[in-house]
């Protein structure tokens, strides 16, 4: 059994999280581009399909991309730092629990060779992946940075409307120049 097959059926936080563990993971080592998000929403965990709900909608815009093309396997990897829907907090899901990076995060990335750029989505990818990371908005700012290998972004849940308000920036700049990376990436698929 592959890793990838592996960490669908991983039960590790059986008996932590608030419902059975139901691990949502895409991707195949031809894959281009690896989208690195936080956990699955509650809508991701009901259907086990990655950012089925309106984050994923929102990205999925951001990217210039088409359902087809963000659905398939070969061209993007969906590795979250943890597979299932963590629960709910105060002001949002509770993050991401750790285990889930430590056990899988590793042994995950050797198998994504051919991944030509990386996406990390909010602060606990952008932690785990940028060596200097001090916060989410400093990350994304020095998006020029980081760009042709990877780019940060703030996590597109609708409740990060405020921050996209204070910084018109990011989509009058970030925007085009990841939807640019994308295209060079995909070339004509």
């Amino acid at each position: 059994m592959n890793i990838i097959e592996r960490v669908r059926q991983c039960t590790l936080c059986r008996g932590e999280l608030p419902f059975e563990p139901r691990p949502v993971i895409q991707g195949l080592p031809t894959a281009k581009i690896m989208i690195a998000g936080q956990a699955p929403s509650m809508t991701v965990h009901k259907t086990g399909k990655p950012f089925n709900d309106a984050s994923g909608k929102r990205l999925r815009d951001w990217l210039g991309v088409t359902e087809t093309q963000f659905y398939d396997p070969a061209l993007f990897a969906i590795v979250p730092m943890a597979f299932c829907y963590p629960g709910k907090g105060k002001s949002g899901d509770l993050p991401p629990p750790k285990i889930c990076a430590q056990t899988w995060r590793a042994p995950l990335l050797e198998v994504f060779e051919q991944i030509e750029f990386t996406v990390l989505i909010g602060q606990y990818a952008q932690g785990y992946h940028l060596t200097d990371f001090v916060n989410v908005s400093q990350a994304v700012a020095g998006w020029q940075s980081s760009l042709p290998k990877l780019i940060a972004l703030p996590h597109p849940s609708p409740r990060n409307q405020l921050w996209l308000r204070k910084r018109p920036w990011f989509e009058a700049d970030v925007i085009p120049a990841l939807r640019g990376r994308i295209q060079e990436v995909l070339g004509d698929f």
